[in-house]
Order: C-alpha cells, then structure tokens, then sequence
C-alpha cells in the first residue's frame, strides 16, 4: 500500500474513532459505563456498500465462501441494487469484543452506507458476561453511527440447556439495544431453519449450503429498506 494511502486511512480510523463519542454519553446512560470522549472528525463520503462484521454463521465455516448467504446477498445485490456491494469482514469464532476492536478499520476501509453486526454467539457460548457483550455491541453500533452509516443489528439465541435467565438475557440483549439505540433488528438469523435437524452441519450449529438461501432470504427482509 502506498504510503499516501496508508497515511489516508490512518486519518479515517482516527475520525471515526472521535466520531464514537458522538454516542459516548448515550452508552454510558444505558449500560453505566463511561466510554471515551474525544472530538468530532470529518471522514470521505460513503460508498455503496453493506459491510457484514459477523462469526462463523457469516463466514460460511464448512462451505465455500460463494455459498454463504452473505456471498449470495452480495449476488442479489448486484441484480436488484446495481452499484452495491457486499463485503464480509466476518471470522470464524471472532466474539463481541473482537469486532469492537476491528470496527474502526473496517469503517475507515470500506466506508460503509450500512453495517451488519452479526455477533454474539461466541460470547455467549463461552459463557461470557452479557453486560460487556451488550457494551461491545454498542459501540460498534456507536461507531457506524458517529459516521451516519444505517445499522442492522442480527440477534441469535441460546439453546435451553445454558439456562433459563441466561437464555432469555442473551435474547433480550439484542432487543435492548435496537430498542435504546433505534437500529433495526432482525431477532433471530436462524429462525427459518431452526427446527431442521438437516439444514445443519454434523455439529449442530452451522447451516448447510442448501440453507443458506433461506436466511439470505431471511436477511434481505430487514436488510432491503436501509439500501436507500
């Protein structure tokens, strides 16, 4: 990369990373926990593009990446939405915590019109504290919005033998901040697919590529009315 690029991005990630206390007093309101403060930058326009920052459900783990339903989000896109583009940032594994820390690159690199967040099941399968989950979250969703990129916030849920109030707790996480932090939630990726022992893998958790349509499907609901 030339070094006036870099030079380029360095600029972008240290504007959208003073944009984020934009939401900074709201954050600390809604989950009592300071966030940092700092000043209002400017960064470039906007592109066309819808940025996915998710886990393994997004990274098509087990498939070719063609056959994810965000791979095939971005197929439709091109059809129906001409000037679009999809780009998955998402990894395997990665939790709350790590797509807070990557938010800022991200933003600053694709310059994004709106982000999809798709995290959280690592947390929780890790049986992490829920109240740092719901703050990661929030600041990615502080930080897309800082930079007047459009949110949508995808919830998942837990299986009943973690616990009835964790169960509920992670659930109703997603439900809260969409709720305090007005972005549009789809409650639950899953949903079409949930009760087909055979749209998942041999363990249990990851969709096959014959679902995947169905939760790109699932997903263009909630994502079409924000690619305007």
């Amino acid at each position: 990369m030339k070094s006036e690029h870099v030079g380029q991005l360095q600029r972008l990630q240290w504007a959208i990373s003073h944009r984020i206390a934009v939401a900074g007093l709201l954050l600390a309101l809604v989950f009592m926990q300071p966030v940092g403060a700092g000043t209002v930058g400017m960064i470039g326009s906007q592109s066309h593009v819808v940025l996915v920052m998710g886990d393994s459900l997004s990274a098509a783990h087990g498939l070719a990446e063609s056959q994810g339903w965000v791979a095939l989000t971005g197929e439709r896109l091109a059809v129906s939405k001409p000037g679009w583009k999809i780009v998955n940032a998402s990894i395997s594994g990665e939790t709350s915590a790590g797509g807070a820390a990557r938010v800022v690159h991200e933003l600053a690199l694709n310059r994004p019109a709106v982000l999809v967040i798709e995290l959280g099941s690592n947390d929780a399968l890790r049986g992490l504290p829920l109240q740092q989950m719901r703050i990661n979250l929030a600041r990615m969703i502080g930080a897309a919005q800082g930079v007047h990129a459009k949110v949508l916030l995808i919830g998942m849920r837990m299986p009943p033998n973690y616990g009835a109030a964790y169960t509920r707790e992670f659930e109703q996480s997603f439900h809260d901040l969409a709720r305090q932090l007005n972005v549009t939630l789809l409650p639950f990726l899953l949903e079409p697919i949930a009760l087909d022992r055979n749209a998942f893998q041999d363990d249990d958790l990851h969709p096959v590529a014959s679902a995947e349509p169905k939760l790109r499907d699932h997903v263009w609901q909630a994502l079409a009315p924000l690619l305007k």
